[in-house]
C-alpha cells in the first residue's frame, strides 16, 4: 500500500509548494476527500522543465532497447499498484471497477505495445539516398534522413479516462516511446490517482537507470499552472486531452510564445451518425439498442459518443427516434464524473432547448440525488435548421444526442457538408444502399479522422491504423492521431545527415543497417 502525501513529484523528490489546496470529490456522494493537493508554483514548474531538459540531454540519445525496457518497466510498476489504483480512482470517478480494470489493461497494453514497436525499429523512418559523385553536371552528396526526439514534453490528464490518457496515458506513453522527457500536470478530478500513477513511473525510472527529470507530476486546479507550463522556454511540445475551450486556450498560448510549440490537443467531437433508410427499416430495434448503448456508454462522456444523429423524414425514421428516446429515458442514468461536467452538460441542453427549432424529446435535466448525474437526453431539429444554426453542432459532453431529419437524400448530402470537423462519422445502411453511402463517406471523409460502416464509433483500437483525430474543431493537429503506435510521430521530428561518415551516423542511417529495421534506400523498401 503506498502511503499519498498530496505533493507534487518533480523528478523522483516530493515538492509540497502551493499554499492554495484542493481535494478530489467523490461523484457519487459529493463528499470531498481527506487529502489536499497545493497549486504548483511557479518555481515548481521551472524546476520540474529543468529537470526535463536535463534528462533529455541524455535520453535522446537511448536506444530503442532500453527506451523499449523502461515502457515494460513502467506497465510492471502500475500492475503492481493493484487494487489501491483500482480502489483510489473508483471513489475518485465513480466510473466503477469493471470499466477500470478494462482501462488499466489498456492503458499497460499500450505501454507495451510501444515497447514492441520500438525494438521493430521501423518507426524512426530512415531514408538513404546515396552519393552519386558521377552526376553531371553536379554531383550528389549522400543525404540520410531519420525522425528525432522533439524535446521536453507537456502532458495535460484528462478527466474521462483517468488511467488511459491520463498520466501514464497514450501522450505520455508515445513521448516516453520517442525519448522525450514528460511533465504531466494532473487533473484535479482524481488528484490521488494520479499521485499514484506518478509513483509507480517514478519507480521505473529508478529502476531503469534513466534520469530522474524524465517524469515529473504537477497538481493544479485553476488554468495558472497549465498556462506556465505551456509557456515555459524548455517545454517542446504539449499534448492535451480535454474540452474546446482548454485546448484553444493552451493552443493560443503555445503560439504566442517567442518560440511557438506545436500543441496537439484533441477537444471533442459530436460523432455525427447517418442512418439510411434500409437499416432504420430493415433492424430499427436492434439499431435502436446498439445506438443507446453507445450513447450512454461512460455516461456520455467519451469523446466518441454519436451526439448527432441524421437521418431521412419517414414514418420508419420518426418511430426510430421515438423508440430512441423511450430506451434512453428507461436507461438508468449514470454517474458523470464531477460538477464541472454535470453544469456543462446542463447549460449546453439548455442553451439548445431555448431554439425553437429543437424540439425536446426527454431528459434535458438534472437528476436529483447525492450523486452528479444528468438525465439521458433526447433531442430533434430539421435538416435546414442545423445547416443555419453552427450553435446546434456543439458538444453535449454526457448523455445527450440531437436527432436530424432531412427532407430527401439530396437535403442529407446538403447537411453532411455543413458538418465542422469531428473525430467520426459512421453511416448504418442497407446492402442495397452503397451508392448513396459512397457519396456520404465522399463527402464526410475531408471533415473527421475515422469513417465507420454500420458500427458505432465508441470503442478506440490501440492499434498502428488507429486515427483518433480530426480537423479543427476536434484536434489542432488533424494529421496526426492520440491513439495507436502511429501516436509515437507527434513527439519526433525529421533530421538529415548530408555526407556524413559512418562512424557520425546513428545506427539507423549507417550503410551495414545493424539495426535490421526496414528503410528506404534508393527508393526501394529493404532490410
Amino acid at each position: 500500500m503506498i502511503e499519498l502525501t498530496g505533493k507534487h513529484l518533480i523528478a523522483g523528490e516530493e515538492n509540497g509548494s502551493g499554499s492554495d489546496t484542493f481535494t478530489s470529490v467523490n461523484p457519487r456522494t459529493r463528499q470531498p476527500g481527506d487529502l489536499g493537493f497545493g497549486e504548483a508554483t511557479a518555481a515548481a514548474i521551472d524546476a520540474a522543465v529543468k529537470a526535463a531538459a536535463t534528462a533529455f540531454r541524455e535520453t535522446r540519445r537511448y536506444s530503442a532497447e532500453h527506451l523499449a525496457g523502461f515502457l515494460d518497466q513502467v506497465a510492471d510498476e502500475i500492475e503492481a499498484l493493484g487494487n489501491q489504483l483500482l480502489d483510489v480512482t473508483d471513489q475518485e470517478t465513480g466510473l466503477g471497477l469493471p470499466r477500470l480494470t478494462g482501462e488499466r489493461g489498456r492503458t499497460t497494453g499500450q505501454l507495451r505495445r510501444f515497447g514492441e514497436l520500438l525494438r521493430e525499429g521501423s518507426y524512426v523512418e530512415a531514408i538513404i539516398d546515396s552519393a552519386q559523385p558521377q552526376r553531371q553536371p553536379t554531383p550528389r552528396p549522400a543525404i540520410k534522413r531519420m525522425l528525432v526526439p522533439i524535446g521536453p514534453v507537456a502532458v495535460f490528464s484528462a478527466s474521462n479516462f483517468p488511467f488511459a490518457f491520463a498520466v501514464a496515458g497514450g501522450d505520455t506513453a508515445s513521448a516516453f516511446a520517442a525519448g522525450c522527457p514528460v511533465v504531466v500536470k494532473g487533473n484535479p478530478s482524481h488528484p490521488r490517482t494520479s499521485e499514484l500513477f506518478a509513483r509507480a513511473i517514478i519507480k521505473a525510472v529508478k529502476r531503469s537507470g534513466f534520469p530522474p527529470g524524465y517524469f515529473s507530476l504537477l497538481q493544479g486546479k485553476g488554468t495558472a499552472v497549465g498556462q506556465q507550463l505551456v509557456t515555459h522556454p524548455g517545454i517542446a511540445a504539449v499534448g492535451f486531452t480535454g474540452s474546446l475551450r482548454g485546448g484553444r486556450a493552451i493552443y493560443d498560448a503555445a503560439a504566442a510564445r517567442p518560440e511557438p510549440i506545436p500543441v496537439y490537443a484533441e477537444m471533442g467531437s459530436v460523432n455525427p451518425m447517418v442512418l439510411l433508410p434500409g437499416a432504420v427499416n430493415g433492424q430499427a430495434d436492434e439499431l435502436a439498442a446498439n445506438l443507446v448503448g453507445s450513447l450512454i456508454l461512460g455516461s456520455g462522456q467519451f469523446c466518441t459518443n454519436p451526439g448527432l444523429i441524421l437521418l431521412i423524414d419517414s414514418v420508419e425514421s420518426q418511430n426510430f427516434i421515438q423508440r430512441v428516446a423511450a430506451r434512453m429515458a428507461d436507461a438508468q442514468a449514470g454517474v458523470l464524473l464531477n460538477a464541472q461536467i454535470e453544469e456543462g452538460v446542463d447549460q449546453a441542453v439548455s442553451k439548445t432547448l431555448e431554439k425553437s427549432a429543437v424540439t425536446f424529446l426527454t431528459g434535458g435535466k438534472r437528476v436529483p440525488g447525492e450523486a452528479f448525474c444528468y438525465a439521458n437526453t433526447v433531442m430533434q431539429t430539421t435538416s435546414a435548421a442545423f445547416r443555419a444554426d453552427p450553435d446546434l453542432q456543439e458538444e453535449h459532453f454526457g448523455p445527450v444526442t440531437l436527432f436530424v431529419v432531412a427532407e430527401s437524400a439530396e437535403d442529407l448530402l446538403q447537411t453532411v457538408d455543413a458538418l465542422h470537423g469531428n473525430l467520426t462519422a459512421s453511416v448504418h445502411a442497407a446492402s442495397d444502399e452503397l451508392e448513396l453511402v459512397k457519396a456520404l463517406f465522399d463527402r464526410l471523409q475531408p471533415n473527421v479522422g475515422r469513417l465507420i460502416f454500420n458500427g458505432f464509433p465508441t470503442g478506440v483500437e490501440v492499434v498502428h491504423a488507429m486515427q483518433h483525430g480530426g480537423p479543427y474543431p476536434a484536434t489542432t493537429a488533424p494529421w496526426t492521431t492520440s491513439v495507436g503506435m502511429t501516436a509515437i510521430k507527434r513527439f519526433m521530428r525529421p533530421v538529415a545527415f548530408q555526407d556524413l561518415p559512418e562512424e557520425l551516423l546513428p545506427p539507423a542511417l549507417q550503410d551495414a543497417n545493424p539495426l535490421g529495421i526496414w528503410r528506404i534506400v534508393n527508393d526501394e523498401y529493404t532490410r
